[in-house]
């Protein structure tokens, strides 16, 4: 029996040629990347005798269109790989087909051809800025696609009829660690005060996954002859632009304003719970998401995790959060802000699909046998009596 197959498939305005593909979230798993694989599907009467490519490019735009201004380019490539699929070439680089790439060759036939990419592992992640709602066209954004094309050669400028583009997004999942939950904590020492004002935050792990509840646990002791007011809790996200102008922005993606008060002389000891949700912040423009794909929706960008020998400038754009506690400390004379900041994670759980298949297939398995035995146990079942209802799921 089959398991489900999910087959991403696009055309060109001639179809001369067609992308198919298994999926189009790759994993970046900080050590290796998941490649890009897939098959090209060409019609022979439509390409008239020129050849056809395959090219996989991660784009960086920083503007809502492609023109140049001034000299000045929105749109940056920061890698291009293309590679010839037809006629194939002798000396291809990989001739072992992946199970997916096999079934879809056995489908299609002759006319398809495979390809397959290996992602540098120096490429950032999908990443793009939220457009205001009254924004058009291209937005800030780290992009990845596949593209088909037919021409002469693999620097002519194909015809848009004869191309085929197909977005895809490069992601990463949270890592298995072990380390303790951050906290951070801070000492006020004030004029006209013999005793300071102490403020630790403490959060339960470092990282997070998008939807999840992040308790914050503050404690503050006022020995202080101020008294602390207008406790705001917040998390926010950093957005650093490095590839062109290293623009940074800040913006809070949940917040509690708090009416708790702690006087001079006692003490707060108290969790509050946040929710950094996207359909919270969907008017705020400039907001960093995950790569959105056409028809899809996306959440709140994951946290960027960069490796040590990688130039953060290729990177384009970096995301990191933090949970920040400010208060004001109150007295006779002036009053001054104290704050507490803990970074932490946010990002995708890894997917457990090895063991959710294992699940579905013992479980149908024991749904069939049972069923099957209760048939038998009942004699005044007809033939039109359907003993179970199931789909088969095979590559479409």
């Amino acid at each position: 029996m089959s398991p489900k197959h999910v087959i991403y498939k696009k055309l060109s305005r001639d179809k001369s040629v067609g992308i198919y593909m298994g999926r189009r979230d790759f994993v970046d798993h900080c050590g290796t990347v998941d490649p890009v694989d897939g098959v090209v599907l060409l019609d022979p009467h439509q390409i008239k005798g020129k050849k056809v490519y395959i090219m996989l490019s991660c784009t960086f735009r920083y503007g809502r269109d492609d023109s140049d201004m001034l000299g000045w380019a929105f749109r940056r490539d920061i890698y291009v790989c293309t590679r010839q699929v037809y006629p194939p070439l002798q000396d291809r680089e990989r001739s072992i087909h992946t199970k997916l790439q096999e079934r879809l060759l056995r489908k299609l036939g002759n006319e398809a051809h495979p390809f397959f990419f290996e992602f540098p592992d120096n490429l950032p992640c999908s990443v793009t800025l939220q457009p205001a709602p009254t924004d058009e066209g291209k937005h800030c954004a780290v992009e990845f696609e596949v593209k088909a094309f037919c021409a002469e050669n693999q620097d002519e400028k194909a015809h848009k009829r004869s191309s085929v583009r197909l977005a895809i997004r490069k992601v990463q999942h949270a890592l298995d660690k072990g380390d303790a939950p951050p906290s951070c904590e801070t000492t006020c020492e004030f004029m006209m005060s013999d005793k300071p004002l102490h403020m630790r935050v403490a959060l339960e792990k470092e990282t997070y996954y998008h939807g999840e509840p992040i308790n914050v646990s503050v404690d503050i002791d006022n020995s202080s002859s101020k008294d602390v007011k207008n406790l705001v809790v917040s998390v926010e996200q950093m957005t650093n632009v490095v590839l062109y102008s290293n623009d940074k922005y800040t913006k809070s993606v949940a917040c509690e304003e708090t009416t708790d008060v702690v006087p001079s002389g006692t003490s707060l000891k108290k969790v509050y719970t946040l929710y950094p949700l996207l359909k919270n912040n969907r008017e705020r423009r400039g907001l960093a998401l995950d790569g959105k794909l056409k028809h899809e929706d996306t959440n709140l960008a994951s946290s960027s995790i960069v490796k040590a020998e990688v130039l953060k400038e290729i990177l384009g754009i970096l995301v990191s959060y933090r949970v920040v506690v400010r208060g004001t400390a109150a007295g006779m004379i002036g009053s001054s802000e104290v704050a507490v900041e803990v970074p932490f994670l946010l990002m995708h759980p890894k997917p457990e699909e090895m063991r959710t298949r294992i699940w579905c297939s013992r479980s149908l398995s024991a749904h069939i046998s049972k069923a099957w035995s209760a048939m038998m146990m009942n004699p005044l079942r007809t033939p039109e009596t359907p003993i179970i209802s199931f789909s088969l799921f095979t590559l479409q």
